[in-house]
């Protein structure tokens, strides 16, 4: 009786061990795993900036987005003695193909550089002559419609008013609301 008993628990035993291998042999294996890389973020472009007047190197000069014109005038290596710093707004952020001008001390702030002026102090845009980058320091004007102003003027001449600019395609009358205080055709 006692073999009997050792030999249902020897069988016993042996059945849990192959039933416990034969559920492990059968289990799915991990396949091999796959690491799926983060999709590439686009570098962004530089800007590109021309820097003149009072500063010692003017050139133009490339920067990463989110550079401000102090970082331009650094870059352009500094200011010289004479420059006018507090007409300009150093912490401006920098727009590509933007023009920053350093006036000398009692030299005028010329159009082409009336991004840099503060805004309580922002003197006209002549849409009939301004660049890429003067209609874009425009409220509500970014790069293409500033070419298609531009684009506009150079097919049918210099716009007779100001309220013309309506006639480009893309400026609407909630567009012209926003720059009209701001342009001029003189």
């Amino acid at each position: 009786m006692e073999n009997a008993k050792q030999f249902i628990t020897y069988t016993l035993i042996n059945l849990i061990l192959v039933g416990a291998v034969v559920f492990l042999l059968r289990r799915p294996q991990p396949g091999a795993m796959e690491i799926v890389p983060p999709p590439p973020t686009p570098t962004p472009s530089p800007l590109r900036v021309y820097v003149s007047g009072a500063v010692l190197k003017p050139d133009v000069y490339s920067f990463p987005p989110g550079s401000i014109v102090k970082d331009a005038l650094m870059a352009a290596g500094g200011p010289t003695s004479e420059a006018d710093l507090d007409s300009i707004n150093l912490a401006m952020p920098l727009k590509d193909g933007m023009h920053v001008f350093i006036p000398r001390k009692g030299e005028a702030t010329p159009a082409a550089a009336s991004a840099l002026s503060s805004p309580t102090r922002s003197p006209l845009v002549n849409i009939n002559t301004a660049s890429q980058a003067e209609l874009e320091s425009l409220p509500g004007i970014g790069p293409s419609l500033a070419r298609r102003i531009i684009e506009y003027r150079e097919t049918h001449g210099p716009f007779g008013s100001i309220e013309d600019i309506k006639k480009v395609p893309g400026i609407g009358e909630s567009t012209f609301a926003r720059i009209k205080d701001y342009i001029t055709v003189r």
